[in-house]
């Protein structure tokens, strides 16, 4: 099962350079939020409604080098959360992220 991060475009880019990805959360929780395919959406609509420059990373668990653990939200819900830099060969795929005009996103085509 893949896993997804919903990433601001500018720091994607920045790890082009330096081949691995951080985001904004490593630094200052310790990991990267991830979510499955059902979770990201409602994840988007959550914390990004209306907010563009973003793309949503797609993650091959198998070739990341840092641990994964699933971890229980204050709901009870498990996510996945990846304790370290991600590494690029990691992501499977990049899409455009932007949302309706409503401010909503649905999962890429």
């Amino acid at each position: 099962m893949n896993l997804y991060h919903i990433a601001r475009r500018r720091d994607w880019e920045r790890s082009v350079k330096s081949g691995e990805y951080t985001g904004d959360t490593l630094e200052g929780e310790g990991f990267i939020h991830c979510s499955t395919g059902e979770q990201v959406v409602r994840v988007a609509n959550a914390f990004y409604r209306g907010q563009d420059g973003l793309v949503l990373l797609e993650i091959d668990p198998a070739h990341l080098v840092p641990n994964v653990r699933w971890e229980a939200s204050p709901e009870g819900e498990l996510f996945p959360h990846v304790y370290g830099p991600l590494n690029r060969e990691a992501v499977s795929k990049v899409f455009d992220f932007f949302p309706e005009p409503d401010g909503l996103f649905q999962f890429p085509a």
